[in-house]
């Protein structure tokens, strides 16, 4: 597909899900995504084939659940990151952000390193290791303003190993997809602050889990 095809295939799907995109970024979210495709046709980085659906879910998708990233975050970690989504379109669209990706693959880590030279990404880097092998580093616990997964499934056991992670006062957020109930797993000291729909076209949602602060009460809904 032409790029001037693409922009304004995402101009269309952005305005079909009601976000507003500004120029600058629309520009950098197609070239990631562009980056995305050329790489995919050697190594397996999404098995979207429908330009549509793609556009939602790698792009559109991230940039409706930054919302609910809080503002003042200094600093995030994607888990499984695979081929970028959603930590880049995160890093694009909240570029103050110091994100951490972590992946497991080769491959796919020197992806999201081409990634992060190609679009100029400062203050990003890449772990290529398994998120439990990270436990063993002290200097990266609680360090974490936000912690995202979307690749990995959120049991209880994952949780409590990713709350580690959290700073206090910081948030876990995990993408859904329209089953299950509204509340997903909580253990302490995570609470469930609310889940939020996405994309309409995708019937996706986010629940968004807060660390509590040292000395304050845990809600438990």
């Amino acid at each position: 597909m032409a790029p001037r095809d693409l922009r304004g295939r995402f101009r269309r799907r952005a305005a079909k899900a009601n976000l507003f995109v500004p120029d600058a970024l629309a520009e950098r979210l197609v070239a990631y995504y562009e980056l995305l495709t050329r790489w995919n046709r050697k190594i397996n980085l999404t098995s979207i084939e429908d330009v549509d659906e793609a556009i939602d879910r790698l792009l559109l998708e991230p940039l409706a659940a930054a919302r609910h990233i809080p503002a003042a975050a200094a600093k995030l970690m994607d888990i499984g990151s695979g081929g970028g989504s959603p930590a880049i379109p995160f890093k694009l669209a909240l570029p103050n952000v110091q994100l951490t990706m972590v992946e497991v693959k080769a491959r796919k880590s020197a992806f999201l390193r081409e990634a992060i030279r190609q679009l100029g990404l400062e203050r990003a880097q890449v772990e290529n290791a398994r998120y439990e092998e990270l436990l063993a580093r002290p200097e990266l616990h609680e360090t974490q303003d936000v912690v995202s997964l979307r690749a990995v499934r959120a049991e209880a056991r994952v949780l409590t190993t990713l709350q580690a992670f959290v700073a206090d006062g910081g948030v876990l957020v995990l993408f859904r997809g329209a089953g299950g109930p509204d509340a997903p797993p909580v253990v302490p000291p995570l609470e469930w602050s609310g889940t939020f729909p996405l994309v309409e076209s995708l019937q996706s949602r986010i629940s968004v889990l807060s660390k509590r602060r040292i000395g304050s009460p845990l809600v438990v809904r």
